[in-house]
């Protein structure tokens, strides 16, 4: 029986591995895991902060607040992704960003992730990754700077999934933006473009149920092992460059990011497989949605069909000749005024 790979990035189920060869393009991997990918604007002060899920699973975050609020209280919003980085990475260049603009930003870790709690580490959870943003949703209408009533997710990657899902079930959000956005269950469940199928789904559930015994005999989670080399040689898939020029050099690496070093476990596709994130997705209705994706990325299928499932208000908004990785943090690429506009209008 042929194995199954899971490639960390997005979780994306492919077959086989990504193997170096020679003439290859190395990474460059200098970053110590104090320093964030983006310089923090000289408009906005930026705070550690920590926070407790109803798991009780403590996150870490940061806290955007622009300098010149005059102790008002200001429109927030809660920011996670992409799938495997850290809040050194897109999500704090984006808070970063919205901080200049006028809102209260907090840029998180998700559970088992970065600087965040929850034992095994490198696992996701459809349910748990949702729970997520509702506890920084909590955290932000604590703050005496922050308007409760005005308070919006952005989620970036397949962090964009898991928001609009919190949107869904949690109706203090009033607005949602996502980015590059992936449905998480989705690529797990049926494979890129949907092309899993039912034989090698039950093959890959049945190596991940016969996994569950090694792990229990080891007392720890292994690791799939297939994340992005250290060197490509030019030949891999668009997708696959894209993410190396962003987690594998200085331009996004981070030590704490799982896709700058590692991998996620094994068995982590078994529950995205199996709980769907978008059954709700009309239920946000009448609250507004904003979906952003470039015209040339692999994951635009993922925001195109997000944006036909649910119900107005809502604005599909494409990038011309863009990809996947330019939304996570080139600033002449994604859209901040927009954001900016979306927001301030809806909130």
């Amino acid at each position: 029986m042929k194995r199954i790979l899971f490639f960390s990035i997005t979780a994306m189920l492919v077959f086989g591995t990504v193997v170096g060869q020679s003439n290859q393009k190395s990474s460059k991997m200098s970053r110590t895991a104090e320093e964030y990918t983006f310089e923090l604007s000289d408009k906005v002060s930026r705070q550690s902060v920590t926070f407790t899920n109803r798991y009780g699973i403590a996150l870490a975050g940061d806290l955007y607040v622009p300098k010149a609020s005059e102790s008002k209280k200001l429109p927030a919003l809660a920011i996670s992704g992409p799938f495997g980085a850290v809040k050194e990475q897109a999500s704090g260049l984006y808070a970063n960003q919205m901080a200049e603009r006028g809102f209260v930003v907090l840029a998180f870790d998700p559970s088992y992730t970065g600087e965040s709690g929850g034992e095994p580490r490198h696992v996701a959870s459809p349910d748990i990754n949702t729970e997520d943003f509702s506890a920084a949703i909590d955290f932000l209408g604590l703050q005496e700077n922050v308007n409760r009533e005005k308070v919006g997710i952005i989620g970036i990657c397949g962090f964009g999934g898991f928001a609009l899902n919190a949107t869904a079930v949690d109706k203090r959000v009033k607005a949602v933006a996502t980015t590059s956005m992936y449905d998480m269950s989705r690529v797990n469940a049926k494979g890129y473009f949907d092309s899993t199928t039912q034989e090698e789904r039950t093959q890959m559930l049945e190596q991940m149920s016969q996994q569950r015994w090694i792990d229990a005999e080891n007392g720890t989670p292994t690791l799939s092992g297939a994340g992005l080399p250290n060197e490509i040689n030019g030949d891999e898939p668009e997708f696959v460059q894209g993410y190396f020029d962003y987690y594998k050099t200085d331009r996004g690496f981070h030590p704490r990011s799982i896709n700058s070093n590692s991998s996620w476990t094994v068995i982590t596709p078994i529950s995205l497989m199996n709980m769907p994130i978008m059954s709700y997705i009309k239920e946000i209705s009448p609250r507004p949605i904003l979906i952003i994706a470039g015209e040339n990325a692999h994951s635009k299928y993922f925001s195109e069909d997000a944006y036909e499932a649910a119900s107005e208000p809502k604005e599909l908004m494409i990038i011309p000749g863009k990809v996947h990785t330019d939304l996570y943090d080139q600033l002449d690429v994604i859209p901040f005024d927009k954001l900016d506009t979306f927001f301030s209008e809806n909130l």
